[in-house]
């Protein structure tokens, strides 16, 4: 039963976690700072009175992965800076006042489970970039006034008509309860002619004149913007065919210095402050560490417009591929946690994190999201979350990070080894998850139902000995999967564990092959 607006102090508690003002009576504008709650995961303000439009300072909530502001009176536009909340898995503005168009930036929230957008006043398309948002479970964009065509790419095919209804101009080739886009393109011709003539063609004149004044500025920067001529030379002008792989932060390329040595050149893409700080954590850490499981830095490049980093080239391509190579895992996360006088927790770890180079042997790389311990440090809270499926879940709920995070991490890393299953992989949600699957099999007795055909087979060749080898492999993950961070076991143990179960496991083979005479296959 509160009423009244939202006091402005409560944006001082940058402590806050959570804040829930939902299904009041509180009316009035949100004050400008409470956006800056920049630790907040949580926001619920729906079904209230507030008013006003959204701010661009909205971006600020950079961890907030709930946020709920429907059934009020918001108007305005969505701002575009909506879509660098990385975090977001829930997102509801429903029942308000907003209008304009969905912007295209809100499919860059990967991790987006939920967004309903319903009865408020949205006009033009619906964006395709939202094709591209794998996680999305529940989309509701009814009652506005969207027009063209309803897209068919990504988890489109799986909403119902219901998420599209009384948006009269929407159209498609299959929903039944749509027209056919012919039709709908033809009647709407006319009318957008006259919104280009009358919006649309004074400001094309203005941008001509900007682009001009723009041209000259940016014809004496030049120079100042091209990348170092030998990195563009070594990468054939950084081309798509030496591409090895890209983030939302970052590309790799392949290339080759004029002393023939052969590098990987990773370009941050110059964005935003948090790709600067990214570049800043991950130089700072690689020219700090030196360990023969890391990959080593050569390099780098930094001045206002561009920022690299030459990498030592890994050649075997990322753990996706290769699986035997877990012990090699753990000694880098042994190192980084007890082999220094600081300890570096990597935040990230992941199989494309990790790289082989030409003999096989793993290396732990990428180290953007990565943090420096002093002495006596063992725990912190963080901002900048790491990639869904390998967060621990202190990490995930509450921007916890340690070694145990770390340890969490490499477990599920394990599992995905051996399972060949990624922690997103279709068939997990609410109801089962890898961890739970990989769980419930060793319970049973049944990891040949789980483990990769690739690995283990009934019909193998001293089959009793491979099952063993697997199934301590998925019990030492299931330690390191402990929800309670001080219950995991800690790297150190799981270097011992690991050596302990191959040197168990080549003794077993070995004996197999002197007592029957016949060469049993490399597992």
């Amino acid at each position: 039963m509160l009423y009244g607006s939202i006091p402005t102090c409560l944006g001082e508690l940058k402590s806050f976690r959570r804040l829930y003002l939902d299904s009041n009576k509180l009316e009035s504008t949100v004050p400008l700072n409470l956006w800056n709650l920049k630790d907040l995961l949580e926001l619920n303000l729906s079904s209230n009175s507030l008013r006003g439009s959204l701010p661009s300072e909205i971006k600020n909530l950079e961890v907030v992965n709930q946020l709920d502001i429907s059934q009020n009176q918001f108007s305005g536009d969505i701002p575009s800076s909506t879509g660098s909340m990385q975090s977001l898995v829930s997102l509801f503005f429903a029942h308000n006042k907003f209008q304009g168009s969905i912007p295209e930036s809100l499919g860059n929230i990967r991790s987006l489970e939920s967004l309903d957008l319903s009865y408020n006043n949205f006009s033009g398309l619906i964006p395709k970039s939202l094709e591209t948002l794998n996680y999305l479970q529940y989309l509701d964009v009814s009652h506005n006034r969207l027009e063209g065509e309803i897209p068919v790419g990504g988890r489109f095919a799986n909403f119902t008509d219901q998420s599209f209804l009384q948006d009269y101009a929407l159209c498609n080739e299959t929903r039944q309860q749509f027209p056919h886009c012919g039709k709908t393109l033809k009647r709407s011709k006319s009318k957008n002619l006259v919104a280009l003539m009358k919006y649309i063609l004074p400001p094309i004149i203005a941008l001509i004149f900007a682009m001009c004044i723009t041209l000259l500025i940016v014809r004496r920067r030049k120079s100042y913007r091209q990348p170092p001529k030998k990195l563009r030379e070594a990468t054939n002008d950084f081309s798509e065919t030496n591409i090895l792989g890209s983030g939302s932060f970052c590309s790799v390329y392949e290339g080759t210095l004029s002393d023939g040595l052969n590098v990987a050149v990773k370009v941050f893409n110059f964005q935003s402050e948090r790709v600067t700080k990214s570049f800043d954590i991950e130089s700072k850490i690689l020219s700090t560490i030196c360990h023969r499981k890391l990959v080593r830095i050569i390099g780098c490049c930094s001045n206002t417009e561009f920022k690299a980093l030459i990498l030592e080239y890994m050649p075997n391509g990322s753990l996706e591929r290769w699986l035997d190579i877990a012990i090699d895992v753990a000694l880098a996360l042994e190192y980084l946690h007890h082999g220094l006088t600081f300890t570096v927790l990597h935040c990230d770890l992941k199989p494309s994190n990790v790289l082989l180079d030409q003999d096989m042997v793993g290396h732990v790389g990428d180290f953007g999201i990565a943090k420096l311990f002093g002495q006596g440090e063992s725990i912190a809270q963080t901002k900048t979350l790491g990639t869904i499926g390998y967060m621990a879940p202190e990490y995930g709920s509450e921007g916890i990070v340690s070694t145990s995070g770390d340890v969490y991490s490499f477990g599920i890393m394990l599992l995905e080894m051996y399972t060949r299953k990624k922690p997103t992989d279709a068939m997990f949600g609410e109801k089962m998850s890898l961890k739970r699957w990989v769980s419930q099999s060793l319970d049973e007795n049944k990891i040949i139902e789980v483990v990769d055909a690739n690995l283990l087979r009934r019909e193998d060749t001293n089959f009793s000995a491979k099952e063993q080898c697997v199934l301590s492999i998925l019990a030492l993950a299931m330690e390191c999967l402990i929800n309670s961070p001080m219950e995991r076991i800690s790297t150190r143990e799981v270097v011992a564990r690991l050596e302990k179960i191959k040197t168990t496991f080549l003794r077993t083979t070995k004996d197999a092959k002197d007592g029957n005479g016949k060469q049993i296959n490399e597992y």
